[in-house]
């Protein structure tokens, strides 16, 4: 019975090695979170910034701002590499957890902060979605306005210098006129 006792009290608590692992675990996992959230509020802040350059049609600046979103979108990705195996992890943690055990307080109070970091992050992945869909919407507006434009100087003889387009012939007017008759 004595045997049953210690066998049963080392199965309910935690080692110090399993619990250091899971704060650990649960510390890089909330610094990621928060990483790729701020990313997010960048890329967000991005966006509007990209939304008035579009509407303004600056392309030397568009362009900027076309570069710049390509590294912060190729950063969130990267930071998502390293979050999709760090969260199984967690989730593994997080579901090998009974009630019987009892959890640092640290690492309760951190576990409180991973939904709601989790969540809000969500919330601006959606909010990043739909503003670059905006900003491509009126990009491509706006290139269209742009491919009108072109065409209509193209078209318009005076455009180009009051020279005719290439395959109008004809004789030109005459360029001296003769004043002393």
């Amino acid at each position: 019975m004595l045997v049953e006792d210690v066998d049963t009290a080392t199965t309910t608590e935690i080692d110090s090695a399993e619990l250091a692992q899971r704060v650990a675990i649960l510390k890089r996992f909330k610094i990621l979170l928060t990483q790729q959230r701020d990313r997010f509020k960048a890329y967000l802040n991005l966006l509007d910034k990209q939304q008035n350059v579009i509407e303004s049609g600056s392309a030397e600046d568009l362009l900027t701002y076309v570069e710049i979103e390509e590294k912060i979108v190729a950063d969130i990705f990267s930071i998502q590499k390293v979050i999709d195996p760090l969260e199984e992890m967690y989730n593994a943690v997080v579901s090998g957890r009974n009630f019987a055990k009892m959890p640092l307080k640290a690492e309760s109070a951190s576990s409180d902060e991973v939904p709601g970091i989790k969540a809000s992050l969500e919330k601006l992945k959606s909010e990043a979605v739909m503003r670059s869909t905006k900003n491509k919407e009126l990009l491509s507006k706006r290139m269209l306005e742009l491919r009108q434009e072109i065409k209509t100087l193209r078209n318009n003889p005076y455009a180009t210098g009051g020279r005719k387009p290439a395959g109008y012939g004809g004789p030109s007017a005459p360029a001296l006129v003769d004043i002393k008759g």
